[in-house]
């Protein structure tokens, strides 16, 4: 379990491709300080788990599952990712509950740059807007994030400076695309109340 807050931004060093996976590096020097094989760290958004660990870079393996449902396939050497290790049970929660099991992708429509903040505007796939609402949160790319408003097949997110600073959402664009987690807690009310 994770907690959407980002611990840092670090990047890919390898991509290789696999029969039906991947195995990708990236470099991340504070969460790889105590990370071994098996650990779970996030990668914007995705639970990966740590295969190898060499100085600063961890190693994990993708399935293609996973690449066809998130935004990992298009990395390349070089990318910047959003890292967040596995929440501890002492720790504080931030946040808010993120499983690391993106369930879709949405994409970059626009940005709307403001004197303290900048607001977002995000595709939203039909099947998870029951799931977004106006308030709640959301993760993006690994990023608990409070719903600022949502319409439709989309959803804005305002960013404050540090968001901007310190995660790959300052540096992205219309058109670049971003991994979605609505609120588990949503899903379970659904399926209790179906019953």
């Amino acid at each position: 379990m994770f907690t959407g807050i980002v611990e840092e931004l670090g990047e890919v060093v390898a991509v290789d491709p696999l029969p039906q996976a991947a195995r990708l590096a990236f470099r991340g020097p504070r969460v790889t300080e105590d990370a071994g094989h098996g650990d779970s760290i996030a990668v914007n958004g995705v639970c990966l788990t740590v295969v190898e660990v060499n100085d600063d870079v961890f190693t994990v393996d993708v399935m293609k599952e996973t690449l066809d449902r998130s935004s990992l396939g298009a990395l390349t050497v070089g990318s910047p990712v959003n890292l967040e290790r596995a929440v501890r049970a002492d720790q504080r929660l931030g946040g808010h509950i993120v499983q690391g099991h993106v369930d879709g992708t949405g994409t970059i429509l626009k940005r709307e740059p403001d004197e303290h903040w900048e607001v977002v505007t995000i595709s939203l796939p039909a099947d998870l807007a029951r799931y977004v609402v106006h308030k709640g949160s959301i993760t993006v790319d690994g990023v608990s994030l409070t719903v600022a408003s949502v319409s439709g097949e989309e959803f804005t997110v305002s960013l404050i400076p540090t968001t901007l600073a310190l995660t790959t959402l300052g540096r992205k664009v219309a058109g670049d695309p971003v991994n979605l987690e609505a609120d588990v807690i949503a899903k379970y009310v659904e399926k209790l109340v179906a019953r």
